[in-house]
């Protein structure tokens, strides 16, 4: 019995909501009319759509888009007078505008009564619309030399969303339009900044569509892929800008890495160190990263040379230096790791423990705290060479 009195008093109050709705619309358009407190009578509508029983009433969309339209038109007149007015609130006017006439037109499509119908007002709606789209791109751009990359993303989604949006699909936006692979990139671009994984991948394939800013893209990209510890595809982004970009400094340190050090890959190493000479013969991040493979193939003299040629070039390269002495230490060591052969070969392997040490002792001054690269071969040198004030230190140092 409870349920039937709510019910039917819901019916007796129903002709006051509804006059009282009609109150505030015939309001609201009193005050487009007069071209006065738009801002509230945009606020008025809005607060009426927010009741979904209300999204299939026209005249509130009417009535809203107005409010907008003629705050624009407003802003607009202003800046051309050269009056002061606030830009940023221009551009989201004109993205207000997009954003009412493209959720009318999905609400319009319900209202059709013949399936496939075209929504009455759709084509009128879209020829309106379409010369202020530029100023979308254009209000991304001003957002975005402002810093504020949520506002700009939001406003670049807008400009691409149109493309796909059933309410332009007469104008095959995605064909005409030039700008759009800019705006993706910058899409892409603003997501990165704001560390937002979904919005910098969005676009992705139409921001790759264009070579512009290549570089740029692949790098936002593989950022993006590792902080999403996605492997694959981070790995995929680098070997793409590699091969674009070759002479980077970005890609091929941290493929090399990824390669030689993480997959311990030395073929797949080698190809790639190969693919970069190929491309500078002289560049010293490529030899040094060539002498490290030198170093696991054990071509001990070609390793030595190259790093002999770094070293001649950068007297302060570290790892040119503990590349070298390394290529002299572990011939000592495999020689030493025979005993009978060591016993007949004890000039040799003393001269070789000799022509380590100023690499390695070089490497320590250049990089002390890499104590687990320098300790232990130096203390295997120092005990081969007799030399015991150097031996008791580095002994101190390795048990700490």
């Amino acid at each position: 019995m409870q349920r039937k009195h709510i019910f039917i008093l819901f019916l007796l109050c129903l002709p006051l909501l509804v006059s009282a709705q009609k109150k505030e619309i015939s309001a609201a358009r009193d005050m487009v009319k007069a071209n006065k407190t738009l801002p509230k009578a945009e606020e008025m509508m809005r607060k009426l759509l927010n009741d979904s029983s209300n999204l299939r009433n026209e005249k509130i969309w009417v009535v809203l888009f107005d409010a907008v339209r003629k705050q624009y038109e407003a802003g607009n007149e202003q800046l051309y007078l050269k009056n002061k007015y606030d830009t940023a609130q221009l551009f989201i006017n004109a993205r207000k505008m997009f954003q009412i006439y493209e959720a009318y037109d999905s609400v319009d499509i319900t209202l059709c009564k013949k399936a496939g119908a075209v929504p009455k007002d759709r084509k009128k709606h879209a020829e309106f619309l379409l010369p202020y789209r530029k100023n979308i791109y254009t209000g991304g751009q001003f957002f975005l030399q402002k810093k504020d990359y949520a506002k700009a993303y939001d406003f670049f989604d807008t400009y691409i969303g149109c493309i796909d949006h059933p309410l332009f699909s007469l104008h095959k936006l995605a064909e005409s339009d030039t700008h759009l692979s800019d705006a993706a990139y910058l899409a892409l671009y603003s997501g990165y900044k704001l560390k937002d994984v979904k919005k910098t991948l969005k676009f992705k394939d139409l921001a790759l569509s264009d070579t512009a800013n290549m570089n740029n893209k692949l790098q936002y990209l593989a950022e993006t892929y590792l902080s999403m510890k996605d492997t694959d595809n981070y790995i995929h982004a680098m070997e793409a800008g590699f091969e674009r970009f070759p002479l980077s400094m970005y890609y091929f340190p941290r493929l090399f890495d990824y390669y030689f050090r993480v997959k311990q890959d030395v073929a797949k190493s080698d190809s790639l160190c190969k693919g970069a000479l190929r491309a500078d013969s002289t560049n010293m991040v490529f030899l040094l990263a060539k002498s490290s493979i030198l170093l696991e193939k054990n071509e001990y003299d070609s390793c030595i040379k190259v790093c002999d040629g770094l070293i001649a070039r950068n007297d302060t390269l570290a790892d040119a230096y503990l590349n070298a002495g390394l290529a002299y230490y572990n011939q000592a060591v495999k020689l030493e790791s025979d005993a009978a052969v060591a016993r007949n070969n004890r000039a040799r392997l003393r001269s070789l423990y000799k022509s380590a040490l100023p690499y390695l002792q070089r490497y320590r001054e250049l990089s002390p705290s890499a104590r687990d690269r320098w300790g232990f071969p130096l203390y295997t040198i120092y005990l081969n060479l007799n030399m015991g004030k150097e031996f008791e230190e580095i002994e101190k140092i390795l048990k700490q």
